[in-house]
């Protein structure tokens, strides 16, 4: 098996070349502006870097109707959540299709060319509900669908520049970078770990289960806009950092961020990573329990289940489903209910409230729970503390 082909066949690659920047620059001041957020920057970037490979731009009304309705582009290729870029009514008014845009951050500056193809309003309520499975507004996926513009704009995109601050720089790999890496280093099986949380003993089990089978790691936390209440980016790869020093083999793991915004589309957004970790390069997927889930809006195995809605290898990335995991005391070592037939009595679990609250008094979970490196980043972290 070679590394994965992208999705659609080709990797995209939309940004402008170097010599045509500074006309472009000053082509963009004369366009109508229409200024950007956090997560329609990232998405933005992952356009144009091919992460969203075989999108060249925001989605036209009809990609974006088949994938709510139905989990795939008007192509028929898989896809299940929609790429947008909104305007409120008034701004609407003052755009025309056939016209080109210039597409800036807060600061002012041009980040790229929207060739505009369309412009649609959209039901909000019926979007919420397709691609969250509800229209609860304690869900923040669904609080940012409402606070959208009532209008979406269509069309290919030209990308000037990245934007200005980009963090973690020197973990930030795009399908290019990767799929180069891979090839080079004679990696055919890789397998890709999503997070947005720290990495704890049951994560890290079951990583190092995938990499029995694979060649390598790519352990890909999620750096994009992320809600209230989670665990800072930075302080989470410096969790990353520690544990992939003291506990994962060098020469089979990389580091590297994802820089797109969480939906917390649960079982929708297990799809969506997975496509994109193809269009790295990656030959399969680790999806555990409740994977992008939020509060008790998904069953903790829906996001394993929604695969089966593609036939075999329509993805063209092979997930890795895996069950709950625990430290066992009779069985002395990791294990999952599919493995461990112990009482539950012997297991080391503990929901996340009671770590927050064991780390925000200084105190470390059970090394078989998480380990000591990781909690002392966090609980320094809880603390005040400075880290590094």
């Amino acid at each position: 098996m070679s590394i994965s082909t992208p999705h659609g066949g080709k990797l995209v690659n939309r940004f402008v070349e170097k010599t045509e920047i500074q006309g472009l620059d000053q082509h963009a001041g004369s366009l109508k502006k229409v200024i950007l957020n956090d997560r329609e920057i990232s998405d933005l970037e992952l356009i144009a870097t091919g992460v969203f490979s075989p999108l060249e731009g925001f989605m036209g009304s009809a990609d974006y109707t088949c994938v709510l309705e139905t989990m795939r582009l008007k192509s028929g290729l898989p896809w299940s959540l929609p790429i947008t870029l909104s305007v409120t009514e008034n701004e609407a008014k003052e755009l025309k299709e056939g016209t080109a845009l210039g597409l800036y951050d807060e600061s002012g500056l041009a980040l790229a060319i929207l060739h505009l193809e369309e412009i649609f309003s959209f039901d909000k309520e019926k979007e919420a509900r397709l691609a969250y499975g509800t229209n609860d507004r304690s869900h923040p996926g669904v609080v940012y669908t409402h606070a959208q513009g009532d209008f979406l704009l269509g069309g290919k995109i030209d990308m000037i520049r990245r934007p200005a601050v980009q963090a973690f720089q020197e973990h930030r790999f795009e399908p290019a970078d990767t799929r180069k890496i891979f090839l080079d280093k004679g990696w055919s099986r890789v397998v890709a770990f999503q997070t947005r949380n720290p990495v704890h003993r049951a994560h890290e089990y079951i990583q190092k289960c995938a990499m029995e089978i694979t060649d390598a790691l790519l352990l890909h936390p999620i750096v994009g806009a992320t809600k209230k209440g989670d665990i800072p980016a930075d302080v989470r790869m410096a969790c990353y950092k520690v544990l992939l020093d003291n506990y994962y083999p060098k020469d089979r793991t990389i580091l590297s961020v994802f820089p797109a915004a969480m939906r917390y589309a649960g079982p929708k957004e297990a799809i969506f990573h997975a496509i994109c970790r193809k269009n790295y390069g990656v030959t399969h997927f680790i999806v555990g329990r409740d994977h992008a889930g939020v509060g008790d809006f998904y069953g903790t195995y829906d996001a394993q289940n929604i695969f089966k809605e593609f036939e075999p290898g329509e993805l063209g990335i092979q997930t890795l489903f895996f069950d709950h995991s625990f430290y066992c005391k009779r069985c002395l070592g990791m294990a999952s209910a599919k493995t461990c037939s112990h009482d539950p009595g012997e297991r080391i679990a503990l929901s996340g409230t009671k770590v927050r609250e064991m780390l925000s008094k200084g105190i470390k979970p059970p090394p078989e729970f998480s380990r000591p490196e990781v909690a002392q980043i966090l609980i320094d972290s809880m603390t005040g503390q400075k880290l590094g």
